[in-house]
């Protein structure tokens, strides 16, 4: 599983023009899947997720996770984080698990943050998708299971 965490002051996703999840404060999440996925690499990646500590304290320094600072989550499937361009002029996305089992952990991994007491908002799985968000920092980072 690969995750691309972008820590923001607010965020949306909408889909065919009607938005499906907003966040005020908190993470957008960018959520790939690959075929080699369990759910013990769900569990890890979403507890990183949660406690990662991103979020500034006093002094400015990140100490805080998101259930420190009582944020929220905007989980966004993007199979194209498997993309594989090394060769060729166009991605090569074999590493990407095949829709029915990429769903299934997507929203096996929105379960176990949303057991954790966080606020999960989505977007709509296989959909097109336009993602607004304020990026704050920027902050970014990539979060791996492998």
């Amino acid at each position: 599983m690969r995750v691309v965490l972008q820590r923001s002051k607010n965020a949306s996703v909408t889909v065919q023009n009607e938005v499906t999840g907003k966040i005020d404060f908190g993470l957008v999440l960018l959520v790939g899947v690959t075929h080699e996925d369990s759910e013990e690499d769900v569990r890890y990646v979403a507890d990183k997720v949660a406690n990662l500590r991103v979020f500034e304290d006093e002094q400015g320094k990140m100490n805080h996770s998101l259930l420190d600072v009582k944020g929220s989550i905007l989980s966004v499937s993007q199979f194209t984080l498997y993309g594989d361009c090394r060769k060729g002029r166009r991605p090569n996305f074999m590493e990407a698990a095949k829709p029915d089992y990429a769903e299934k952990m997507y929203d096996y991994f929105n379960k176990i943050l949303r057991e954790k007491g966080i606020e999960v908002e989505t977007g709509v799985f296989g959909e097109m998708m336009d993602v607004h968000l304020v990026n704050d920092g920027p902050v970014t980072l990539i979060v791996e299971s492998k």
